[in-house]
């Protein structure tokens, strides 16, 4: 695979997106919160405007992929969120950054993530057939993990010296250098032929297919409820952090960074935990470590030890087990799927499976947001981690999950 110019290509743009976002995975939260001074509610709203678009387009957008050729799609998404990203520091610098533009922007992150993030994930199949997904999701991985390590450090380094805005306008320039990149590429996914179908017709079909399938079933209902646990956490973990444990930008791009060791982690033990026990299995041992991050993570003194800094370890040790259990979880989740999907059905069933699986997920941000605004932030973080738990032994009673053998 590393033979392939083409593929070289397109994990350099991977690399250079993953990077950037990682930066503005720190940078925007702390914008709405250091600069607007963003309430638990507000934040549960930021985070649910960019989950939204995937409940109102993720359906229409599956017909969309499986009728048009990828490619194309996936470039006007990067260069849609270069322009979208590079408006957060021009408002600020203009004075008119608001809570209500930066509602506006996680909304329309969200439209091109439910559009292209789809193309993507379907060229990357074209790209290197459904044998290498794994190999090459195990190399994005590897490289995903450096992002982890060295992004959030060196994002916390700009917020502090720079602030956020600043930091944001990293990950747009990263998008527009990935657009050129990406025009290299000379694979080109072919264009489906002309359908006769109606639109509405077609989405049935893609709900009728997952249905059919009892796996996908299985996996859209707790990947459903995961990302519903995953929001509500997201909308609270930058209010935590910066409130309750009273950590620094710089201290909190450090503690991220640790993440990105729990990334690298993940992708070395991948390929032997599949081996070993199979993508089924290796989804479960996922989910339990994502859990365990969602029920320490609250119990944190704010100065454990009589130490902030001993908070901030803590803090950052359960993101390294945290991040290690998303990549365990996701990257298997991603490979099933595709491989059990015939070519005709591939846009459907991404966007099916994603509009499933995320279109709840504003309501977890918004409730737990709610939850905080009332009561506090560690009670929010609390009722998190009570589901995190469900979840768990839900999936372990899961049999078409389990049966998924090496």
């Amino acid at each position: 695979m590393l033979r392939n110019a083409d593929f070289r290509r397109y994990w350099f743009s991977s690399v250079l997106n993953g990077f950037g976002g990682q930066v503005s995975a720190l940078a925007l939260p702390l914008c709405a919160v250091l600069l607007l001074h963003a309430t638990p509610a507000q934040m549960g709203t930021l985070v649910a405007a960019q989950a939204v678009p995937f409940a109102l387009f993720a359906l229409p957008a599956g017909v969309i992929l499986d009728r048009n050729s990828k490619f194309p799609i996936l470039l006007l998404s990067e260069a849609i969120q270069a322009i979208s990203l590079a408006s957060i520091p021009a408002a600020y610098w203009m004075g008119a950054l608001s809570i209500h533009w930066m509602y506006a922007n996680a909304f329309v992150l969200g439209v091109c993530s439910v559009v292209g993030g789809g193309a993507e994930q379907i060229f990357l199949t074209y790209l290197t057939g459904r044998d290498g997904l794994i190999d090459a999701q195990s190399k994005l991985t590897a490289t995903d993990s450096a992002s982890r390590l060295l992004a959030p450090g060196i994002a916390g380094i700009l917020i502090q010296w720079l602030t956020a805005p600043f930091a944001v306008l990293l990950n747009a320039t990263g998008f527009v250098v990935s657009v050129f990149n990406l025009r290299r590429i000379s694979v080109r996914d072919p264009r489906p032929a002309p359908s006769d179908k109606h639109p509405l017709r077609d989405i049935h079909d893609g709900l009728k297919f997952i249905w059919g399938q009892p796996l996908l079933r299985a996996l859209a209902w707790a990947t459903g409820f995961w990302h519903w646990l995953f929001y509500g956490y997201s909308a609270l973990l930058i209010l935590f952090a910066t409130r309750e444990l009273g950590m620094t930008p710089g201290m909190l791009g450090t503690a991220q960074m640790v993440g990105g060791i729990g990334v690298f982690v993940s992708s070395q033990l991948l390929k032997p935990l599949n081996r070993r026990f199979g993508p089924g299995r290796t989804i479960l041992i996922g989910v339990a470590s994502t859990a365990l991050g969602f029920v320490l993570m609250p119990t944190i003194p704010a100065e454990l030890f009589g130490s902030r800094t001993a908070s901030a370890v803590a803090y950052a040790a359960l993101v390294f087990f945290f991040d290690c259990g998303v990549m365990l979880f996701f990257m298997p989740y991603l490979a099933l799927r595709q491989k059990v999907t015939p070519d005709e059905f591939l846009g459907r069933m991404t966007s099916t499976m994603r509009f499933l699986t995320v279109a709840t997920a504003p309501v977890g941000a918004m409730v737990a947001g709610a939850v905080a605004e009332h009561y506090s932030i560690r009670t929010g973080m609390a009722c998190v981690a009570a589901g995190g738990v469900v979840l768990t032994i839900a999936l372990l009673m899961s049999k078409p999950i389990r049966a998924v053998r090496p």
